[in-house]
């Protein structure tokens, strides 16, 4: 074995393998390459930010990012911008708040050089303990829901109604057909547990969509303009920050949420995915991982690149679980998933035929997928149901995720506060319900 592949992996001829590194590098990429699809048309609902530029951003910190991971941490992690953290860019802060993208892009940067330094002086351990497990499952839950419902709202399955606000839309024809047939040629595969399922049901719905109709363009929900293509430049969205409102309450609340989902989602996907794996300790606790400072520092350090480069916050992936599960275990495994998303920055033209209505279905199988978490919520405990539930219902509802988790926060000190459980709420969630309460009442 070459020991420089040992020096810069963290490989170890006696336990690991490289074809298998190889091969779950590339079982990763599968599972999660539908980011490549997705961010493009998410991002496509905002001026000023070409499809192409964004996917070759995308791509690039992804690399960027798992690179990192690879390199530094020597994990078999891979990174891209996060599903749930692109929707709170777009239809909360820009769409729902009124915000420009270049407002967002200079949200994730601040919180990425926070998080960077909440890693390097361990403040992050603080934080990490002080938000309730309760109110960490519901997010995870909530933002499931609220990317579900964006999928069904991005592909007519379900459209506005002045009487009732929302209602099923025409799903026996034009996008919203699409949708449902793609929906469960998804499902499908997934469930029999397909690599890259996701990936492979956006492309089969893609391809049917060239012989179903658009009833409002009369052509073909597809149409494909090529498949390979030099990497389109990134020049619109880089380095596009708004520093005017830096200190503004909506900045900060803006950028909190970004760092809470973005911690506890990553925090979330390293512990689950070591336990899973048996990689540690299945009684571990939160920072009782190895090399879980390194494993932050990349993520952190890839939020940053990535808003420089013109995307969402670039998070550490769950569906890493597919590539560990197939034995991946070191550095190498990133590595190759890193090489994958290069290799994929040549195929932009297929990807960004991909219409809404192919990537709807993966938004709703994804929303499921980040389901579980209810089931650990304590139920029968109000003090802890009520503002999981309030976290959970009001981020599709009020098409806001910020919303969710600033109201899921005061509900939970303020029914413990009632059932006079003061001892049960930490000063840190005190101070958070207060400056939370502030913002409604002042803003």
């Amino acid at each position: 074995m070459n020991p420089a592949i040992e020096r810069i992996f963290g490989f170890d001829a006696q336990k690991h393998n490289v074809r298998t590194e190889i091969m779950a590098g590339i079982t990763t990429f599968l599972t999660m390459a539908y980011i490549l699809a997705v961010n493009p048309t998410i991002f496509s609902a905002l001026p000023g930010m070409p499809g192409g530029s964004v996917f070759t951003a995308t791509a690039l910190a992804a690399i960027v990012g798992t690179l990192v991971m690879a390199l530094y941490a020597k994990k078999p992690f891979a990174l891209a911008p996060g599903m749930g953290l692109n929707a709170f860019f777009v239809y909360t802060v820009c769409l729902g708040m009124g915000y420009s993208w270049q407002f967002a892009l200079t949200a994730v940067l601040l919180e990425g050089i926070i998080f960077v330094i909440l890693t390097v002086t361990k403040v992050r351990s603080l934080l990490l303990t002080a938000i309730p497990g309760t109110l960490q499952k519901a997010i995870g839950a909530g933002i499931g829901l609220f990317i579900a419902f964006i999928g069904m709202e991005n592909a007519g399955i379900i459209v506005n109604n002045d009487s009732t606000l929302v209602s099923l839309g025409h799903i026996t024809e034009g996008t919203a057909l699409l949708a449902m047939i793609g929906l469960f040629i998804t499902a499908g595969l997934v469930m029999a547990k397909v690599r890259g399922g996701i990936l492979w049901g956006i492309l089969l719905t893609t391809l049917i969509g060239l012989f179903i109709k658009d009833p409002s363009k009369g052509e073909a929900i597809t149409t494909l303009n090529g498949i390979v293509s030099m990497p389109e430049s990134i020049d619109p969205i880089f380095c596009q920050f708004e520093w005017s409102q830096v200190f503004s309450v909506n900045m900060l609340v803006v950028v909190f949420t970004f760092l809470f989902i973005d911690m506890f989602d990553t925090m979330g996907t390293i512990i689950g995915v070591h336990q899973g794996s048996e990689m540690a300790d299945p009684k571990a606790k939160r920072d009782d991982i190895p090399d879980m400072d390194k494993m932050f520092m990349a993520d952190s350090v890839a939020t940053v690149c990535g808003a420089c480069l013109g995307t969402s916050t670039t998070t550490t992936y769950v569906e890493s679980a597919s590539g560990i599960g197939e034995g991946g275990r070191t550095g190498l495994t990133a590595f190759t998933t890193a090489l994958c998303f290069a290799l994929a920055l040549f195929f932009s033209p297929l990807f960004l035929a991909i219409p809404e209505a192919a990537t709807a279905p993966a938004l709703i199988i994804v929303g499921v997928m980040m389901m579980p978490a209810v089931k650990r919520i304590h139920w029968e405990d109000y003090c802890k149901a009520i503002p999981a539930f309030l976290t959970i219902i009001i981020m599709p509802l009020a098409y806001s995720i910020s919303d969710g988790i600033l109201i899921g926060v005061i509900s939970y000190v303020l029914c413990h506060a009632v059932a006079g459980k003061f001892k049960s709420v930490s000063l840190t969630m005190w101070i958070l319900a207060i400056l939370f309460i502030c913002k409604y009442i002042f803003i």
